[in-house]
């Protein structure tokens, strides 16, 4: 499908307004008549001048689901984070809810043989994201739901993407996410999240959604998605590691890129994108600064598995106070100007949160 005429205008990006430019009276006062240090001598002064707050509010949980029930299983390269079954993701989901938490974000394992070149399972109602939400919306509706619309876990190959040859087919493959996310939409999701990073999937899916009952369904483009060596960790969880043939580099971006981040970002907002995310998180700041700059849309960004990897080895052997460190690396995206964190850090940083 191709790309609708990008709206948003680049003069209207590029002017400024006085709105843009800080202005002050006078010059800030030098030593001793200004003291910055006195507004951080006490707690309650540091929190009366604080500049960003980190809340429940801006947390999306991903889990992690798997077959059969009852079941846990640790995810050795994520310590702390296990892939769930069903009925143990719907009691997460209720933990979410809980520690007030909106929304989390649902990946699947998917047994190595359901996987096939075609990705013929992204498309069966009853795969396990499917049976996820249609559980987890049965006893916790309160709680958003958002699903990755990618075919990894599904392919035999591990691409995002439909091969044709050693190729990964654009459109083709555009085709099947739009099946995919419509998928999820009918089993309840409330938020498709494309992360595939083919060209015009955005406005496909936008298409199929406007064509039927599913209009108010929410899109979290995964518009600035970098082809980063920090995703090892989730490939293992989602069982991609053993099936990814070659690398990502043809569709997800480069990391040497910003201006490209963006014209893609622009690309997803006209295609009807509500939502638009940068991923990785800690390496990409500088991004989510120009993004949230440019555009002003709720801006998302996920501290992703090789983060959360680095961070936990560093505080299993003692070298950082995990309390700290983890709010101290949420508050950097709020800082940064992300509306929104997907962390694997959700749950322990909400419980910090709501006892402070």
């Amino acid at each position: 499908m191709p790309r609708p005429t990008v709206s948003l205008s680049a003069e209207r990006a590029k002017r400024k307004t006085t709105d843009d430019v800080p202005t002050r009276d006078a010059p800030t006062p030098g030593f001793p008549t200004t003291r910055l240090r006195r507004n951080r001598q006490t707690d309650w002064s540091r929190r009366l001048v604080r500049e960003n707050e980190l809340t429940t509010a801006d947390l999306i949980w991903p889990v992690f689901v798997a077959g059969g029930r009852g079941e846990r299983e640790p995810v050795e390269s994520m310590p702390g984070i296990e892939r769930l079954s069903v009925d143990l993701a719907v009691e997460a989901a209720k933990e979410a809810r809980d520690l007030r938490i909106p929304a989390l974000a649902i990946f699947p394992y998917t047994d190595p043989s359901l996987r096939s070149d075609d990705a013929a399972e992204a498309f069966n109602p009853d795969n396990l994201v499917c049976r996820a939400v249609r559980a987890i919306k049965a006893e916790v509706p309160e709680v958003g739901l958002v699903c990755d619309v990618a075919l990894d876990p599904y392919t035999s190959h591990g691409h995002d993407g439909l091969l044709t040859g050693e190729r990964i087919d654009n459109d083709s493959s555009v085709e099947a996410l739009v099946r995919q996310a419509i998928n999820q939409v009918e089993a309840g999701c409330d938020v498709v999240a494309p992360s595939d990073m083919m060209d015009g999937r955005v406005g496909a899916i936008r298409q199929a959604l406007e064509g039927g009952p599913h209009k108010d369904v929410q899109i979290m483009s995964y518009a600035a998605k970098y082809a980063s060596a920090f995703y090892g960790p989730f490939r293992d969880a989602v069982g991609s590691s053993s099936t990814l043939k070659g690398d990502k580099r043809t569709y997800q971006m480069d990391p040497a890129n910003s201006d490209e981040a963006l014209r893609e970002v622009e690309f997803d907002i006209a295609e009807g994108a509500d939502m638009i995310m940068v991923k990785p998180g800690m390496p990409y700041l500088d991004i989510v600064r120009r993004v949230k700059d440019r555009f002003g849309m709720p801006t998302f960004v996920y501290q992703v598995s090789g983060e959360y990897a680095m961070l936990s080895a560093a505080i299993e052997n003692g070298w950082l106070d995990r309390d700290r460190v983890m709010l101290e690396s949420l508050i950097g995206f709020k800082r940064a100007g992300a509306d929104g964190i997907l962390t694997y850090f959700a749950k322990d940083a909400a419980r910090l949160l709501q006892s402070a």
